[in-house]
């Protein structure tokens, strides 16, 4: 009903032991640490949609598929080759219907996703170096206090925090041609949401800032519309919060020196997400 972020949602919700309801609309919910002990099959679930992050190899995401699921999305990039990672609008059609289990990759995943399709059918990509200026989340700590990350367990609020990233891993899925050629690091900064992705490129050949940002344009108004959105006003973080978009292109900070390229895209690194998990389950169902 309320969020810190995004205000109050204006449904009407309630709530008893045994479900929630948004409108008189009554959701059941469960509680188990084990997927084994759900049972998804009186409920006829179509689709679970695994949002632990605990379970992110085929045979732990599988046992919704025993309890009774007849599809997973995973809503991390997953740890086991055997499931596809999908990016909608860029990678989308290596999905057949047979697929029982998915990945929706991750927030910054799906934000870098998109330029780099602009980039790579542009002028050709030789090698990327990915910036992920992310807002904090829940893995770090409010105050100091003990985790495995030195960096991660100083207070969230207080300091710019140097971090890994997954997504140069993740993007080799979507972007195979480019094994070995992307690296990758997290900055996580004092905001409670909105992020950007910083991507650098040595490209095949040389291209005007005026190209590669039409380039984008277009891609925002054709191929990618609904994943890719495009901008030339002078943003900061708090503009993009309630984009639903994967990545709105910031036009005003794109660079170029001879063969290197600089593209940076905003995201709203929860309602972002969030859109593209709803638009994969319409995706995977309609299949």
């Amino acid at each position: 009903k309320y969020d810190s972020i995004h205000g109050v949602l204006p449904n009407t919700v309630t709530f008893d032991e045994t479900s929630i309801s948004i409108d008189g609309k009554a959701f059941p919910f469960f509680h188990e640490k084990e997927i084994s002990k759900l049972n998804w099959k009186p409920l006829d679930v179509d689709i679970v949609v695994e949002a632990t992050g605990r379970f992110k190899t085929y045979p732990l995401a599988e046992a919704h598929i025993t309890s009774g699921a007849k599809k997973v999305i995973l809503s991390a990039p997953a740890e086991d080759d055997t499931i596809k990672t999908v990016v909608l609008g860029v990678n989308d059609s290596i999905l057949d219907g047979t697929e029982r289990i998915i990945s929706n990759a991750s927030c910054t995943t799906n934000n870098a996703a998109p330029m780099i399709k602009v980039i790579q059918e542009l002028c050709g990509i030789e090698q990327a170096y990915i910036t992920t200026v992310h807002s904090y989340t829940t893995d770090q700590s409010l105050h100091d206090q003990p985790h495995k990350d030195l960096r991660r367990a100083r207070g969230a609020a207080q300091s710019i925090v140097p971090t890994t990233t997954g997504a140069a891993k993740a993007l080799t899925k979507i972007f195979p041609e480019l094994d070995g050629k992307m690296g990758g690091c997290g900055i996580r900064v004092p905001v409670p949401d909105g992020s950007l992705t910083d991507i650098t490129f040595n490209v095949k050949r040389q291209v005007s800032i005026e190209e590669i940002n039409e380039a984008f344009r277009k891609a925002s108004e054709t191929t990618l519309k609904g994943t890719l959105s495009y901008t030339e006003d002078p943003i900061v973080s708090v503009d993009i919060i309630g984009n639903p978009t994967s990545c709105l292109f910031d036009a005003q900070l794109t660079s170029v020196i001879d063969k290197m390229v600089k593209v940076v895209g905003w995201y709203d690194n929860e309602i972002g997400y969030s859109s593209r998990i709803i638009d994969l389950i319409t995706h995977t169902y309609a299949k």
